[in-house]
């Protein structure tokens, strides 16, 4: 451990004894009001991007709170090979402005620019921007034909192309992506499917678009995942497990699963009995998993001495969204299509009677394997569960504390908290 690592570490120790003297304990970690209380702390943060500020303060924050809770916490440190650390951007049109945002991965050379001109609609386009609109097809990453439709676009040799994902909630939106992926070969612009019409106007009129994206590219970048331990020596282990990056401030998509990570650890000296437990929370998601991997490749229990991995995925107690004027509100409504009970055949029964009363659908053994429960499963370990999904403004910069709340967290924690209690005195 380097001398950073460990002075982070006695940091969140005399941190958290410095809570435990001076702060008096949830009467229930399990309580609505108190996951709530995480979620808008979360939310506080700002923007929780792989690398960014706001990625850093969230799990400092989480740190802490596990060692309060007991546990003894490190941080695993890795880095992910690219990062592209994106400050702004804008579509002007004859004096009307809008935010856009490059989808990733954008060339280097390309990190920052500003370009004009004018949107040709077919044939050639050398210097010219270019148009592709792609439905909205509820998923987290690109697939082959969106990037055939691309790729009929590069064709055209644009000086950039202008995406409209046509997402419901007309905002922008964007797909998670790996390490792996090729820059493209031109920028690609993320427009807001409310403001194709100024585009269609520009388009048609022939007038010049003026784009200017500020950014950055970073190598090597330096992450980690911050770990929890209770070892008791039974040999018997449940891991925990939560994302915490995301593209945007993604506070629906994120931090329901980090308030119920979080109230299990604090309910876990107590009631996870019999058991040791490993709670880890990792970085990198929407840029390539990069942490969960790191986490299975060298930190994780072997699947052989553990008895369940319960994991908090995307958007697990979030509502339905409806705009007035300017502002999302919540309408107190869940459409539970887009969310998904996962567990392994291993704990259909226990889940299904743990999870009776949360609506969603309901997935088991391959088909459970979704997010990075599909790494889990591909590592081997044959005893799982846990919910993922998405909202109505997931993956959109829109997404707030506003999309959750007490009532809607309350029994779908509650529901983890049974099925780990059930486990962990199993015999």
């Amino acid at each position: 451990m380097n001398a950073g690592a460990l002075r982070r570490l006695i940091g969140f120790n005399m941190v958290a004894a410095m809570f435990a003297a001076s702060t008096p304990a949830a009467a229930d970690p399990l309580d609505g009001k108190a996951l709530y209380d995480d979620v808008r702390r979360y939310d506080s943060f700002g923007p929780h991007r792989y690398g960014s500020p706001g990625a850093a303060q969230a799990f400092d924050w989480i740190a802490v709170e596990l060692a309060r809770a007991g546990l003894a916490v490190s941080s695993q440190n890795f880095t992910m090979g690219r990062q592209y650390d994106f400050e702004s951007g804008s579509l002007s049109v004859d004096g009307q402005t809008v935010q856009v945002v490059p989808h990733w991965w954008i060339a280097e050379a390309s990190a920052s620019f500003t370009l004009s001109a004018p949107i040709v609609a077919s044939g050639g386009a050398g210097g010219r921007f270019v148009r592709v609109a792609l439905p909205f097809d509820r998923t987290a990453y690109l697939n082959k034909a969106h990037r055939a439709a691309l790729d009929e676009a590069f064709a055209r040799h644009p000086a950039a192309v202008l995406l409209t994902i046509d997402h419901p909630s007309g905002e922008i939106y964007t797909y998670n992506v790996d390490q792996e992926g090729k820059p493209w070969p031109v920028p690609v612009i993320l427009v807001a499917a409310h403001d194709k019409p100024l585009l269609e106007q520009a388009e048609q009129a022939g007038k010049p678009v003026t784009v200017t994206i500020k950014g950055r590219y970073r190598h090597d970048v330096a992450g980690r995942n911050v770990i929890g331990q209770l070892d008791r020596g039974k040999g018997r282990t449940i891991v925990v497990s939560t994302p915490v990056t995301s593209w945007f401030t993604s506070t629906c998509e994120r931090a329901p699963g980090i308030a119920g990570f979080l109230a299990i650890a604090r309910i876990a000296a107590e009631r996870l009995v019999d058991t040791d437990l490993v709670f880890v929370a990792t970085a990198g998601h929407e840029i390539g998993h990069g942490g969960m991997e790191y986490f299975l490749h060298s930190a994780a229990p072997p699947p052989a001495k553990t008895v369940a991995w319960a994991h908090f995925g995307a958007s697990l107690a979030c509502y339905e969204w409806r705009r007035e004027g300017s502002r999302w509100t919540a309408d107190k409504t869940i459409d539970t299509r887009l969310r998904s009970i996962l567990r392994s055949q291993s704990m259909d029964s226990g889940v299904s009677r743990h999870f009776a009363g949360i609506a969603g659908n309901n997935l088991v053994a391959e088909k459970a394997a979704v997010g990075e429960l599909r790494d889990v499963h591909a590592a081997g370990y044959p005893s799982f569960f846990g919910m993922a999904g998405l909202h109505g403004l997931f993956h959109t910069p829109a997404d707030s504390a506003a999309g959750t709340g007490p009532d809607i967290l309350e029994p779908v924690v509650r529901a983890f908290a049974e099925t780990l209690i059930e486990v962990s005195q199993a015999r």
